[in-house]
């Protein structure tokens, strides 16, 4: 689902992408000097590796998601602190958004629920 930043103004601008057993649901928002702001939640189940045993597992994910999407080059000022996704084209691709939000959790430390088993069973056994 593609949107065109243009069209998103200062009311809520709903949208929900599903994908597999995954939900990507929210709304984007105009907020000020080019910035969109896009609020959601990512829940599902996504394909993982466990990080202890390599095995393929079903991660469960319930995610609340929030940055800004600028459109054009999002040019910061020194204190700011903003989460910024920059769009050359004034499109927003809330698909690939959701796809770069799930690689991004799969990046992290992920471990199936026998390992987490195991490893509780031996911090009990100390």
């Amino acid at each position: 689902m593609k949107v065109s930043l243009k069209k998103v103004n200062k009311t809520p601008l709903d949208f929900e992408v599903k994908s597999n057993e995954i939900t990507f649901k929210g709304y984007l928002q105009y907020d000020a000097d080019k910035l969109i702001l896009l609020k959601a939640r990512l829940s599902g189940k996504i394909d993982a590796d466990c990080d202890v045993c390599a095995n393929e597992y079903k991660l469960e994910i319930d995610e609340e998601i929030e940055f800004f999407i600028s459109d054009g080059i999002y040019e910061k000022s020194e204190d700011s602190l903003l989460d910024v996704v920059e769009s050359l084209d004034s499109i927003a691709d809330l698909e690939e958004l959701m796809n770069s939000e799930i690689e991004l959790i799969k990046s992290d430390y992920n471990s199936c629920e026998d390992c987490k088993k195991n490893s509780a069973s031996e911090e009990e056994a100390f």
